[in-house]
């Protein structure tokens, strides 16, 4: 993918209307949420290998916080963990909007 990817971007997917924020990022994988009743829905884009999915753990350790994503994008960057080949799908981001910098203008 040549786009550059970075925390607190939106990322729209084909088969989803509303858009995942990236919460993780480094030059491989992007850890991407958005909320879902009390919790929130997440994805980790591999663009690597060009899927994406949920970790390959069986009790996930949450992706709830900005440190729970980092903490899962560390475990991805070191090969402790990876994209899980069970609920892969290529990836297939159809929009991407760079957020806007905070602060006084």
């Amino acid at each position: 993918m040549s786009i550059k990817i970075e925390v607190g971007d939106k990322i729209y997917v084909e088969s989803e209307k509303r858009p995942y924020r990236v919460r993780a990022a480094n030059e491989r994988f992007a850890v991407c949420t958005k909320p879902h009743f009390k919790t929130v829905l997440y994805f980790v884009a591999d663009f690597k290998e060009d899927v994406r999915g949920t970790e390959n753990l069986i009790f996930g350790m949450g992706a709830e916080t900005d440190e729970e994503c980092q903490e899962m994008l560390a475990r991805l960057s070191s090969g402790d963990t990876e994209v899980s080949h069970r609920n892969r799908v290529p990836l297939d981001i159809v929009k991407h909007v760079k957020s806007t910098p905070t602060g006084d203008a």
